[in-house]
């Protein structure tokens, strides 16, 4: 049986999620850098040494960038966020945990890219992508939750943007697939390219596509009438 106060006790304000979210982000980017080490070489080549580790480089850059946007976006949508259920920290945790995994597939395709095999490196450029579409999947069901429930949002917060925002993250699904397959069928490389080139688009738009024409008529459209 429920008492009177059973829903304000699954509510909660949004500054634990935030600090221990800004917490998992930090050791993330710690995990990652620990891939970068001193080469064992022998005495005086320690310039090819580094030069050879540069697929180390790329991989932490791409991951890096990409951790950097999720922390971006993140803060942008609990700016938004008055107060959160139990749904929207179980939404969150989803979030955290597909972003976790990426220092895994860094180290993969870091290690597959210097081991110079072909059909390692095909797969580690599709293990990177499935766990980046997967993370992008985590966004678009925490997205998809607060547009659903504007109830926890500020009134700022309830003027569409996370209907945009679902947008944006199902377009990373799709373009993380295509970089997977382009990279597994076509050249390994162009897909670690394309890696390097979503953080980008996400950084762009990390505050919400509203200063683009059509995302403003989206967010802007009357509701449908019966």
């Amino acid at each position: 049986m429920s008492g009177p106060d059973t829903n304000l006790s699954t509510r909660s304000d949004t500054s634990r999620a935030v600090a221990f979210s800004d917490a998992i982000f930090a050791i993330i980017i710690t995990l990652l850098v620990l891939d970068l080490r001193v080469p064992d070489v022998p005495p005086g080549r320690l310039l090819s040494g580094l030069l050879d580790q540069w697929p180390s480089y790329v991989a932490y850059l791409a991951s890096y960038s990409y951790v950097a946007v999720v922390w971006l976006n993140h803060k942008a949508a609990f700016n938004r966020i008055r107060e959160a259920d139990r749904g929207l920290h179980w939404v969150n945790l989803f979030v955290l945990f597909s972003t976790a995994l990426l220092p895994f597939p860094t180290i993969v395709v870091s290690h597959a890219l210097q081991e110079h095999n072909n059909t390692d490196q095909r797969v580690a450029i599709a293990f990177y992508a499935l766990i980046g579409a997967l993370l992008c999947a985590t966004w678009l069901a925490f997205y998809h939750y607060l547009a659903r429930n504007p109830d926890l949002l500020k009134d700022q917060g309830r003027g569409g943007f996370f209907h945009v925002e679902r947008f944006r993250a199902l377009a990373g699904v799709v373009l993380y697939v295509l970089a997977g397959l382009v990279g597994y069928l076509v050249a390994p490389l162009i897909g670690l390219v394309i890696f390097l080139l979503l953080p980008v688009f996400y950084a762009i738009t990390s505050a919400g596509l509203y200063q683009f024409p059509v995302a403003r008529r989206i967010t802007h459209r009357p509701p449908p009438t019966d």
